[in-house]
């Protein structure tokens, strides 16, 4: 499962790392047909990376309720927070529309395939905030749409514009917006904000870095002819590796400072001791590795980006039946 968010943008491509570089696909016309035309503006709102909308916010919700939610809010909250999450990625590719062009990764993307205009990308993000703000507005509830709003903005305006191509702390601020939909959710049922939710959004936080961070070791190449300064662009793969380790303990600590904090059960409290275990465990076999002289693609850093997927798909899940069982 990928996960991602309007979280910094984390996508998969099959171009084997240090292969000779592909021919970039020359841009074709902008699509007539309705089907293609549909299918390059989806894309826009690049699918895959909402599906932390399905891992984080619904779970969260479960654990507001104390139970099940009511199904209209779960609808609704998850609709309409799809809109405000394809909405930033939407307005995330009519802004790094030059670097994707450049990337294997990303240049088969609409706007670097001129599929669409840039313009008309522009727009239909636009068209997506409004329509997701307001959603949420008139059928959820106030708090829920600001808070909507802001993970908008603060995707646009501070990561993609400020932080993305000056500073290797890009994701660990910019991650912010993908640690919205916690709250979100929270608010959704309850209408408030609670200490359990921004231990959840703290673990969403800190998890961030070393998923991305390991994703784009396999992708530094890509990044480094871009110029955008991910970590392991500007560092040692020895220092990300650290800091991935670093920062994965700091996410298991703080998945276990829910248990008492929201009264979780045994169910949860056992989910993530070992969930914890075995993701620290995979951040130690990088840096053994590292240490050992092991570089490159060797060192399979894909190994845990994947495991931090399920790592976090896994906690969310007894986030979410833990109170069903209570």
């Amino acid at each position: 499962m990928t996960v991602l968010s309007n979280k910094p943008g984390v996508e998969l491509d099959d171009q084997v790392p240090g292969a000779p570089a592909l021919p970039a696909p020359q841009p074709v016309a902008e699509p007539r047909s309705v089907g293609a035309s549909v299918r390059a503006y989806v894309a826009l709102t690049k699918p895959r990376v909402i599906e932390l909308l399905l891992i984080t916010t619904i779970p969260v919700m479960f654990l507001a309720a104390g139970g099940t939610p009511p199904l209209g809010t779960v609808l609704l909250t998850f609709a309409f927070g799809a809109l405000s999450a394809g909405a930033a990625n939407a307005i995330n590719c009519y802004i790094d529309r030059d670097i994707d062009a450049k990337m294997r990764r990303t240049r088969r993307r609409p706007l670097a395939r001129a599929q669409v205009t840039p313009a008309r990308a522009l727009v239909f993000g636009i068209t997506l905030a409004a329509a997701s703000t307001a959603g949420f507005a008139l059928t959820v509830n106030l708090p829920s749409a600001a808070m909507s709003l802001f993970a908008i903005l603060f995707y646009i305006f501070v990561y993609s514009l400020l932080l993305k191509r000056r500073t290797s702390q890009n994701v660990v601020w910019g991650g912010i917006a993908g640690c919205m939909p916690v709250l979100i959710g929270w608010s959704a049922v309850t209408g408030r904000l609670d200490w359990a939710p921004f231990v959840l959004f703290g673990v969403v936080f800190l998890w961030t870095p070393p998923h991305t961070w390991t994703l784009a070791m396999r992708y530094r190449e890509d990044y480094a002819i871009a110029k955008v300064p991910m970590l392991p662009v500007v560092a040692s793969e020895r220092r990300v590796i650290v800091e991935s380790l670093a920062y994965s303990y700091a996410t298991v600590a703080c998945s276990l400072v829910l248990w008492p904090v929201a009264g979780m059960g045994p169910l949860y409290g056992a989910v993530a001791v070992v969930l914890g275990l075995v993701f620290l465990a995979e951040g130690h076999r990088l840096l053994r590795a590292v240490r050992a002289g092991v570089t490159g693609v060797h060192l399979r850093p894909m190994r845990f980006f994947h495991l931090s997927n399920v790592y976090l798909a896994l906690l969310f899940t007894a986030v979410a039946v833990d109170p069903l069982l209570h």
